[in-house]
């Protein structure tokens, strides 16, 4: 069995089924949300899998549907049930499904009809029913067929205008992590959580119409508001908000090769006086302690000198010596994590963030663990299933497994 890992106390969603009918990663990141504070999500997968067990990159460089870090990252927690929509007998089970279930996800109501189900006659039938359906552009509207993907989602919704490098002659980059579709999970689970309070005080269901597209639409921070009042386009500055005037960057290599993330704002007094203590302790100071750069002004005229200055002050020193030691002093410094840096985080090991996650072939893996915490009960992900693992009886040669519930 795989499902939620209970660490203490119950899950108030631990007698919620949930049925998933999701391929990308806005509908699977909603139900593995869901599954990963213990409801029972039961995945519904085509002969072969979704196509996110075909996506790789792939575990140990093995092929294989059961390897894909892909599907891992996004079915933690869930059951896998293989459903052929030709077969009679499987219409039947996906029905069975479907009646003990109290939510459904689902991105493509094609694929739901092929299952035997419409879509308008299920909301009638089943008016306790949560329905999320999260697809590219929403249910009406003139490109409700369209299709998407992760690049188109973050160029439609205008955020990717504000993705890229200060070389303006070059396209707009699209992020990488699947950030489009991530906005639109984002607000599909928080449909979901809002539907489930709703139903708990009146009992009813509803259908809860989620677009990628209007997800990044009203995402673009500040691109919206300088179009809104000043008519005024963002330029596109390398890791830095999105301005309509060039500012200067903010990432600051050290002397170790790695980088920190230093907001210097000078006007603000307190913050100035504490840099310039700081860069006095060690001997770079320079010139800045000159009476003149008190005044405001005067330090704003001289930015890129004061720049060029701290550029070389960060130089001398390693990333965690400028991060820990300035943020004693007050300043917003942050440090720049590799993706491979993160598990060795102190402050994430001291709240057990990273859990050792079983794999569908019996090894372990280091896992984002819940990004919250609760008092009265708190849950850990349970490792992503085997493909068809839980049918009755089993699908796949890839079923069967120990028990990591």
């Amino acid at each position: 069995m795989t499902g939620a890992r209970v660490m203490n106390g119950a899950s108030p969603l631990a007698s919620l089924t949930v049925v998933e009918l999701a391929q990308s990663p806005a509908g699977e990141q909603t139900g593995k949300c869901i599954a990963d504070l213990g409801a029972h999500v039961q995945k519904v997968e085509p002969p072969g899998g979704v196509a996110s067990r075909h996506t790789g990159p792939w575990a140990h460089g093995q092929e294989d549907p059961d390897q894909s870090l892909e599907f891992w990252a996004y079915n933690s927690s869930k059951n896998s049930r293989v459903i052929d929509g030709s077969s009679e007998e499987d219409r039947l089970r996906f029905a069975e499904l479907l009646a003990d279930a109290q939510v459904l996800i689902v991105e493509d109501r094609g694929w739901l009809l092929e299952l035997g189900v419409d879509l308008d006659e299920l909301l009638v039938q089943r008016p306790d029913l949560i329905v999320v359906s999260v697809t590219p552009f929403g249910l009406t509207g003139p490109w409700k067929d369209y299709r998407t993907s992760d690049l188109v989602a973050l160029a439609a919704g205008g955020t990717l205008n504000s993705c890229g490098y200060d070389d303006h002659s070059i396209p707009p980059i699209r992020p990488g992590g699947n950030q489009g579709f991530q906005l639109g999970a984002s607000f599909s689970w928080c449909g979901l959580l809002l539907a489930l309070i709703e139903r708990e005080r009146t009992g009813r269901g509803q259908l809860v119409d989620v677009s990628v597209h209007e997800s990044n639409a009203v995402s673009g921070e500040l691109a919206n508001p300088y179009w809104f009042y000043p008519k005024a386009i963002v330029q596109r500055q390398t890791c830095r908000h999105a301005q309509p005037e060039p500012t200067q960057p903010a990432l600051f290599e050290c002397g170790d090769g790695n980088y920190v993330y230093f907001a210097l704002i000078l006007a603000e007094h307190k913050a100035w006086k504490s840099l310039l203590g700081w860069m006095t302790d060690l001997d770079m100071a320079a010139d800045l302690t000159d009476p003149a750069y008190d005044e405001i002004a005067h330090r704003q005229q001289q930015f890129s000198h004061i720049q060029e200055l701290i550029e070389v002050f960060f130089l001398i020193q390693d990333a965690d010596t400028i991060y820990h030691e300035g943020q004693r002093r007050g300043l917003p410094i942050g440090r720049l994590n590799a993706f491979e840096d993160l598990p060795h985080d102190v402050h994430l090991q001291e709240r057990g963030f990273f859990v050792d996650l079983p794999t569908p072939d019996g090894d372990t893996v280091t896992y984002p663990g819940l990004p919250y915490r609760f008092t009265s009960f708190q849950t850990a992900p349970g490792r992503p299933p085997r493909l068809g693992e839980h049918d009755e009886p089993a699908r796949s040669a890839h079923s069967g497994g120990a028990d990591h519930g």
